[in-house]
């Protein structure tokens, strides 16, 4: 048995979260914010047999795509820095950051 930690952008936990229903694999799904942007993100807590870790893995890619995206940049408060003004720059996101660990034991109660 392995534990999955699966973090995803929110634009992608719904449809990831389906897929999930469909294959018959049970998630916890939690709500967190990442730390560059500053962004919504999903985390999907997956406890799973062995011989699925495949699986799993291969709806999460398929459905978890990167993308660009434009953001602001943040202001300078600074003053002994040149003041500028803040101005879009296109960056990637999505995608998903995906963590497998080996389980110990396992008791659902």
């Amino acid at each position: 048995m392995k534990l999955i930690l699966a973090i995803v952008q929110d634009k992608d936990s719904n449809r990831l979260s389906n897929e999930f229903v469909d294959a018959n694999v049970r998630a916890t799904k939690l709500s967190t914010t990442g730390g560059f942007l500053k962004s919504g993100n999903t985390t999907f807590i997956i406890g799973i047999e062995d011989e699925r870790i495949n699986e799993v893995l291969e709806i999460i890619k398929n459905i978890c795509q990167s993308r660009e995206q434009f953001v602001t940049t943040p202001v300078s408060l600074d003053i002994s820095v040149d003041s500028h003004m803040p101005y879009p720059i296109e960056v990637q996101v999505g995608g998903a950051t995906v963590f497998v660990m080996p389980v110990d034991s396992f008791h659902q109660f």
